[in-house]
């Protein structure tokens, strides 16, 4: 008999903000299992949408990156009254991780990413960034850990989020861990939460765009970011377009 694992509660530090009453058994009893071997290079996208996503979604990595090798995640979570991509890395000597994450919603839905990159061994590095667009009632949240053992010296590793409030009653989240224990490093983690620049919309009305597409164009560019790093315009022009499906409803 499959034991099933035990489900979280708000008091668990990395379920804090998440909709746990929507958990059911066997939601995280499935964890995949990713290896990247030395010198390689691996991409996964993830894309949670209207038209693959049930009520809960739930997507959990573990991920071991060999020497010198790159591992890439780039994700948008646009849909599930609950949705989590939860990713743990580990990275060996010179290897290096990037982490794009975009969540869109309303009502009263939660999306969040939540990560831990370990650098176990010297000379790696990782970036990861999170945009996160909300409205209604919605939350969108980014949890993310960096763990420096001792000897992992030369590390560069660093988070930036970002939050845009749409609407009064939405909520973004943003909480970076750092735990450093090597002291030839650099860690770097960034979170601001605003709301649509007021003069950059006055600056696009005055040359004669509509209000609509002013917004469209800012929340464009905004989420644009976490996609900088993805290579293949193909996937990132479809990644772009799922988020701005959902917002185009609201906007």
């Amino acid at each position: 008999m499959t034991a099933t694992t035990e489900l979280p509660t708000r008091k668990d530090e990395a379920w804090r903000y998440s909709a746990v009453e929507k958990l059911r058994a066997g939601d995280l009893d499935a964890v995949r299992q990713i290896d990247v071997a030395a010198g390689d290079s691996a991409r996964e996208i993830i894309l949670v949408s209207d038209e693959n996503s049930g009520e809960t979604e739930i997507h959990r990595l573990k991920v071991n990156v060999g020497e010198n090798a790159r591992f890439e995640i780039f994700g948008v979570i646009a849909s599930a009254d609950y949705a989590r991509l939860e990713v743990e890395v580990t990275l060996a000597k010179g290897a290096h991780f990037e982490l794009g994450g975009i969540t869109v919603g309303g009502r009263d839905t939660v999306r969040e990413f939540v990560t831990r990159v370990v650098h176990a061994e010297p000379e790696g590095t990782s970036n990861q960034t999170v945009r996160s667009v909300h409205w209604g009632q919605g939350t969108g949240s980014f949890l993310g850990s960096i763990d420096v053992v001792r000897h992992a010296q030369k590390t560069d590793a660093a988070q930036d989020f970002k939050g845009l409030l749409l609407e009064k009653g939405a909520t973004v989240n943003a909480v970076p861990q750092l735990e450093i224990f090597a002291d030839d490093v650099k860690c770097a983690h960034g979170a601001t939460v605003g709301q649509l620049d007021e003069s950059a919309r006055f600056y696009m009305a005055a040359r004669g765009l509509p209000p609509e597409l002013s917004r469209r164009l800012l929340v464009q560019a905004f989420i644009g970011d976490a996609l900088v790093s993805l290579d293949d315009e193909g996937e990132q022009e479809r990644l772009l377009r799922a988020a701005l499906d959902k917002l185009d409803r609201h906007l």
